[in-house]
């Protein structure tokens, strides 16, 4: 029988070469670090993801003043907000911008989550090519998102990687000292929050590690330390941020839809492949549970519930799943191969280029990639040129179903939206059907919650402090009643906004867009 099958021995190299900490040939992690470089540049470049770069729009603007779900309402929890404004602070003190200073965050948050994920994992029983996997793969799943890089699925991802190596390491009975434990564990549970869906990972380890070890897990401080963040971070929503709950959380949950149903969510080509890859590598791993695998395999289930619920099928929904599958697929055949090769140290540098190659290939072939190889070119580079001839540094009112392309456009451009909601979501939803009346849009009177706080910001707004520029979308995303649905003529059926809009000239059309500047007498 070779060593390898036998947890907590080492394999039997009959020539042994230079290794680094972690076991492996210096030319592998050379190699890594070539891959990494790589994608670094991408992810650092412009663009920013559009969603990252709304965050980051929503954040500037509560620092000059506006109030958090008053002004600015948005179905997210604070924290993403809290630490995007942190991020931007944080840049000021060094004389970086927002847009690095939110990157430069992130890319620390993905340094500290794998090498205490690594330094976990780096005593644990393993053979050569199982570590020579997982050693490879962590690093490069936090970078290789590209264009997905900075949402919350990804931060989530990079502060719960040293928990799940934490959790191994308590299934399996291997100590670990306290202050690690705990440190780890509180950064695992502020990201956990972020979204309540992905309370159900921790959920579904921590119940694992408890059937593992039995009743003295019940003394285990790491679940209560996570439960203890939980409760102080609802008590300062309920203290800090009141509205979130009595106002704009009611609102988005009335008016917030999905865009797919289930059967689309499951089948769509973001979900579908890395499913395919998840469900029997999970299978596998949850057979004979040991080690990482089944860690993995619960946090990767968990992550595809997650998704699920969301009911969207978006690229970022699925990339916890995808990435923590792809992981527990690598270390399964590195398990595998360990028990089933003669000298498994010798292969183990050329299963580290392969599974180096597989993430790469992965994120190659996404689509939302390559997003972020091109930007001058690109409509959001074009857009952001503009409004930066239009509006340099000031303000602009967009009136547009969706965020992209605006966003990133406008953070390149140094300005920041006037809208109270980061897109006109809750005017498309109160539109989704035609008004039994025959009329073409509802008057003010009749408007609902929703409709009538778009109605009012962006009516007042245009009548009292006329922002530097209009954005208009041609598309509105709302059914053809009659007649097209006409932003302008929507809100132009106010004097106020008629009058305003009098003082601006249409400077550009394209891209299904027209920007209007204000000119001033």
């Amino acid at each position: 029988m070779n060593q390898s099958t036998l947890p907590g021995l080492p394999s039997i190299d009959p020539e042994p070469q230079r290794r680094t900490a972690l076991g492996l040939p210096p030319l592998v992690p050379i190699l890594v670090g070539l891959v990494v470089l790589a994608f670094l540049v991408m992810v650092i470049s412009p663009p920013m993801n559009h969603d990252v770069a709304a965050v980051l729009d929503f954040a500037m603007r509560w620092r000059n003043g506006e109030v958090l779900y008053r002004d600015l309402i948005d179905m997210n929890p604070p924290l993403i907000f809290m630490l995007t404004r942190g991020a931007v602070v944080l840049g000021e003190a060094f004389g970086i911008g927002p847009i690095q200073s939110v990157l430069w965050s992130v890319l620390m948050l993905c340094a500290i989550g794998a090498t205490l994920a690594l330094r976990l994992w780096r005593d644990l029983p393993k053979g050569p090519i199982e570590a020579a996997a997982v050693a490879v793969g962590l690093p490069l799943l936090l970078i290789t998102v590209a264009y997905d890089f900075g949402q919350r699925e990804h931060l989530m991802l990079a502060a719960s990687l040293p928990y799940l190596m934490l959790a191994t390491r308590r299934a399996e009975g291997v100590a670990t000292s306290r202050p690690l434990a705990l440190g780890v564990a509180v950064l695992a549970a502020c990201f956990f929050a972020l979204k309540p869906h992905f309370l159900g990972i921790p959920a579904l380890v921590e119940l694992y590690v408890l059937w593992r070890v039995g009743r003295p897990g019940f003394r285990d401080p790491v679940p209560w330390v996570m439960a203890v963040v939980w409760i102080a971070y609802l008590a300062m929503i309920q203290l800090a941020f009141p509205a979130y709950t009595q106002f704009a959380l009611p609102l988005a949950v009335e008016f917030y839809h999905s865009s797919g149903g289930l059967t689309w969510v499951l089948a769509n080509e973001r979900m579908a492949p890395s499913i395919l890859v998840m469900l029997p590598a999970a299978a596998i791993a949850l057979r004979r549970p040991r080690g990482l695998a089944p860690v993995l395999a619960l946090a990767g289930l968990a992550a595809l519930a997650a998704a699920l619920i969301q009911m969207r099928g978006w690229t970022y929904h699925a990339m916890p799943f995808k990435l923590l599958g792809s992981l527990l697929a690598a270390q399964l055949t590195g398990r595998w191969l360990d028990a089933n090769l003669r000298t498994p140290a010798r292969a183990a540098p050329g299963f580290a280029a392969l599974t180096a190659g597989f993430f790469t290939l992965q994120a190659l072939l996404n689509g939302e990639t390559w997003r972020a190889v091109s930007f001058e070119g690109s409509w959001p580079g074009v857009i952001a040129a503009e409004i930066g001839r239009d509006a340099p540094g000031g303000r602009v009112l967009v009136l547009a179903p969706g965020i992209h392309p605006i966003f990133p456009a406008i953070n390149y451009a140094h300005a920041l939206s006037t809208l109270p909601t980061l897109n006109n979501w809750l005017v498309q939803a109160a539109n989704e059907t035609c008004l039994p009346n025959g009329a073409r849009y509802r008057e003010p009177s009749e408007m609902g919650v929703g409709e009538r706080l778009i109605w009012d910001a962006v009516t007042q707004g245009m009548a009292h402090r006329p922002p530097e520029a209009l954005m208009v979308a041609r598309d509105t995303s709302i059914p053809f009643c009659g007649r097209d649905f006409d932003y302008l003529e929507y809100y132009g059926r106010d004097p106020g906004f008629a009058a305003a809009l009098q003082r601006y000239r249409l400077k550009a059309d394209f891209a299904g867009y027209r920007i209007f500047q204000r000119e001033d007498p």
